[in-house]
């Protein structure tokens, strides 16, 4: 049974993602690195050199989620 379960997850990992899987994916690591963000910010000593580097990270997801969207929605002059 675990042996099934193993060549289930390897046959999905093997699937390409379609764009609205890659697009849920990319905003739920954005979301989690808002709420890193949030939290690290609360601390009283936070590190603002990761905090920057996470903002950069948040931003890079941010603009490839804009890439996605825009691949996903057909060009309206075409």
């Amino acid at each position: 049974m675990a042996n099934e379960n193993d060549a289930a997850e390897n046959d999905a990992a093997n699937e390409e993602m379609t764009p609205a899987m890659r697009l849920m994916v990319l905003q739920s690591k954005h979301r989690g690195l808002d709420q890193k963000i949030s939290e690290l910010q609360l601390q009283p000593y936070h590190n603002q050199i990761l905090i920057q580097r996470l903002k950069k990270e948040k931003l890079r997801l941010r603009d490839a989620i804009e890439r996605i969207k825009d691949e996903m929605i057909p060009d309206l002059n075409a």
